[in-house]
């Protein structure tokens, strides 16, 4: 929970702390600006929020690995949910709106998290599992998404060492492997969800890992 909190809250921040001509470069994510992707942290934060007042009385049908669907090949960028966001990022027209937006639906996510009973069960894609597991999926997704807005922006505030480090040991169980312990945190969720290609010398070290890869999460 408290991770969950943490990650959060150092990814609006380095949001907030953007120049408006940084929204106009290209993310981590194929296809979208730093606007867009900013704009699918706020439909993001809204989720949370449903998710966190839908909740299960059933038991739970997938826990925080499992959550995950996981294909291997990379988005294009032409999915229609992908390319709505596009779209309504550009209606925002300024950045401090994308920011307003942001930080006002992002603090009550957060706040919600903060409120909400680890041990409750919840509700989302036709799929029960407990708060606890649904937030620990969070920290992930922030993480990654942390690393897609500062992909080309070398000023900007990394993502914190313990959501690297948590994010790297869960993309390890999803993939039920670990990476080389010459991998650096940030670069195995990197290579490992295809946001970049792995040298010659690290799909060496990857081994039989490497034909797993890349994990491309959904």
């Amino acid at each position: 929970m408290d991770l969950f909190s943490r990650s959060w809250a150092a990814l609006r921040t380095a949001v907030a702390e953007l120049p408006d001509k940084d929204f106009e470069q290209p993310s981590g994510c194929t296809g979208w600006l730093v606007r867009d992707l900013v704009c699918h942290l706020i439909i993001d934060a809204q989720d949370v929020l449903i998710t966190l007042v839908t909740p299960a009385e059933t038991e739970p049908t997938v826990d925080a690995v499992t959550y995950w669907n996981v294909g291997n090949q990379p988005p294009t960028g032409e999915d229609p949910l992908d390319a709505l966001a596009v779209r309504l990022a550009a209606a925002y027209e300024e950045p401090r709106l994308l920011k307003f937006h942001l930080d006002d639906v992002g603090s009550a996510a957060g706040r919600a998290a903060t409120l909400a009973d680890p041990r409750v069960r919840v509700s989302t894609r036709d799929e029960v599992l407990t708060t606890g597991d649904y937030l620990s999926t969070y920290v992930l997704e922030w993480t990654l998404h942390h690393l897609d807005l500062i992909a080309h922006l070398p000023d900007a505030t990394e993502p914190p060492r313990e959501g690297l480090a948590r994010s790297r040991a869960a993309l390890e169980k999803i993939a039920d492997s670990a990476f080389p312990a010459s991998f650096s945190d940030k670069d195995a969720l990197l290579v490992g969800t295809g946001r970049r290609a792995p040298t010659d010398a690290e799909k060496a070290a990857l081994g039989e890992l490497a034909a797993k890869l890349p994990l491309v999460l959904g």
